[in-house]
């Protein structure tokens, strides 16, 4: 009976060995599909990479599936933000030929002609490689303008053609020794983002990697007053008037988050008679959330004051009386801070060692037993530790 059972166990697994698909190389590839979604196509030709490298032509392509945030997701339903784009499996590969291309620029030349609709442009190089890799990265980026699969998401420049690829009309032609490129269309902004386009890649090819450093601006889109109107960076002081000047950035990244706490630990001292460098920078702190990012968002902040920016927090008559000056000139900014909400504290131990009394103490501030027990107490309240020493 054994015998029997272990007979049909054999014959079954033989027989589901022996069916297509079951073989490992096929379980690994379908564990590849399930892990990289649906959507490879046909891509375009087969071709080699520079030095002879592997080509990437009729096989995985990059159709629907591997499109990113296209449509549903992009500015305007045009195409993807850089915060949505990912990796697609033509993305090294890419990323590879463009390296090339840019340590080889010497060797290659350009010339472009501007179309009332676009951009017709040459671009060629006597050596076969170069020639066949320049070749290759236009039929891709052909490729990637059709399906809207972005590249170089963090030019502005490349950004915003990206978002706009339903309205740009990309042909090529290989040559020779190169490839010649027409690119259209119908829109005047877009064609304005195809002729800066063009002059990206012009220095590119004229100055390589340097160029290639470079983030390449958005020209101006008329009638849209939000995208003409050129930013100034003009320098404000949205919260302590004059003190802890900001430039505003509502495009940049890493935008003031609402709720954030933030722990200033003060060290540093000044000559008397002079405002604390440090308290100045808490300026710039509140200033920071206010007015620098996109729009205002609300932060708490907590000074610590101690070794050297101990006597800062001394009220006007035992200020001067410990350093014969005219007044405390820390005053004035630490109530501006205080009406802000900031929270200031000095350490108790400090403060007794520099020979002065928790009483002379300006009423704004609150003595702590120490900087120690203070920067531990936040920390454990969720505050973000910001050392100032100078």
């Amino acid at each position: 009976m054994n015998r029997m059972i272990g007979l049909m166990t054999f014959w079954c697994l033989s027989f589901l060995v022996s069916l297509p698909g079951f073989t490992q190389e096929n379980s690994r590839d379908a564990q590849s599909e399930v892990q990289r979604g649906s959507g490879f196509g046909r891509g375009p030709r087969a071709g080699r990479g520079p030095e002879g490298g592997p080509g990437f032509g009729r096989g995985r392509g990059m159709r629907n599936g591997q499109r990113h945030g296209v449509e549903e997701n992009g500015a305007g339903g045009n195409g993807p933000t850089a915060e949505q784009v990912g990796h697609d499996d033509r993305h090294d590969a890419d990323h590879e030929v463009f390296q090339f291309l840019l340590q080889n620029h010497e060797a290659i030349r350009r010339t472009v002609k501007e179309l009332p609709a676009g951009v017709e442009t040459v671009t060629e190089s006597d050596d076969p490689k170069i020639a066949e890799a320049i070749q290759e990265h236009v039929e891709w980026m052909e490729y990637r303008i059709e399906e809207t699969n972005p590249i170089r998401m963090r030019d502005p420049l490349f950004a915003e053609i990206f978002r706009h690829t339903d309205k740009i009309k990309m042909v090529h032609e290989n040559t020779d020794k190169g490839v010649r490129v027409t690119e259209t269309s119908d829109d005047a902004y877009v064609v304005k983002l195809i002729q800066a386009h063009a002059k990206a890649v012009s220095g590119f090819v004229e100055r390589g990697f340097a160029e290639a450093m470079k983030n390449h601006p958005v020209p101006e889109k008329s009638g849209d007053a939000a995208v003409g109107e050129k930013q100034t960076f003009e320098a404000t002081t949205p919260v302590i008037d004059g003190v802890g000047k900001v430039v505003r950035l509502p495009h940049a990244v890493q935008q003031p988050k609402v709720g954030a706490k933030l722990l200033v630990d003060l060290t540093s001292g000044a000559e008397p008679g002079k405002l604390n460098p440090g308290l100045e920078k808490v300026a710039k702190y509140l200033n920071i959330y206010a007015g620098a990012g996109e729009l205002p968002t609300e932060v708490q902040i907590a000074v610590v004051l101690h070794g050297g920016a101990t006597l800062a927090v001394l009220n006007s008559d035992a200020y001067v009386a410990k350093f014969g000056t005219e007044t405390n000139p820390n005053l004035e900014l630490m109530h501006q801070l205080h009406e802000a909400g900031v929270d200031l504290y000095v350490c108790g131990q400090s403060l007794i060692a520099s020979g002065a009394k928790p009483d002379e103490v300006v009423v704004f501030v609150d003595t702590a037993v120490s900087a120690l027990t203070a920067v531990v107490n936040l920390q454990s309240d969720g505050f973000a530790y910001i050392p100032v020493s100078r």
